[in-house]
């Protein structure tokens, strides 16, 4: 069984850890936890981790977030796993910080990474990991808080989301979406 995980993000050290980058975070988490390395390859960087008989290619699109779908594309096709056993990992500013949610499929939300994604593969029926990172910016501000860091007060809570991120996509890989759902989908981190 493969499967396809893809950390959405930016790349450059502008974006680094910026909360719009907490895609690029969980795939490094999860390639550290499980001792592997990222390469640079074509569209991406790649890491293959191999979990309880799973191998899960891990992805972090370098074409910038609004061409993420090229790179999508391009590793499902060549890895041919489907669809439904690929999971996109993004930022959400319509979920409160405290949360993360699973979802099968749906609208992109105005996210312009989900939104090249669905453009490329055709379909918005596709699993997703959506981080909260909250909406705790004033009118007219949204880009500066999204390719903004984290403050010192949030940081603690997003080094606990992010390796609950890495237990969810293992657990994606062996027991499925629906049961991941169920065990993760009402999880709250406190600030």
């Amino acid at each position: 069984m493969k499967y396809l995980i893809v950390g959405l993000g930016n790349i450059g050290a502008d974006y680094h850890h910026t909360r719009h980058n907490i895609g690029f975070d969980v795939a490094d988490a999860l390639a550290q936890k499980h001792n592997v390395v990222f390469k640079s390859d074509r569209l991406a960087d790649v890491a293959e981790v191999k979990w309880k008989g799973r191998v899960i290619v891990v992805i972090k699109p370098t074409t910038y977030m609004n061409l993420s779908g090229r790179a999508v594309k391009y590793w499902l096709d060549k890895e041919k796993i489907p669809v439904e056993n690929m999971l996109v990992i993004l930022d959400d500013l319509a979920l409160p910080l405290e949360s993360i949610r699973l979802r099968p499929g749906g609208s992109d939300a105005g996210h312009n990474g989900l939104t090249s994604i669905q453009e490329s593969i055709a379909t918005n029926q596709y699993p997703r990991l959506r981080f909260g990172i909250g909406n705790n910016f004033p009118k007219g501000r949204q880009v500066d808080y999204v390719l903004g860091r984290w403050s010192a007060q949030e940081e603690p809570v997003v080094l606990q989301k992010i390796d609950k991120c890495v237990e969810i996509v293992e657990s994606f890989a062996t027991i499925g979406l629906q049961r991941c759902m169920n065990n993760y989908n009402n999880l709250t981190f406190p600030l």
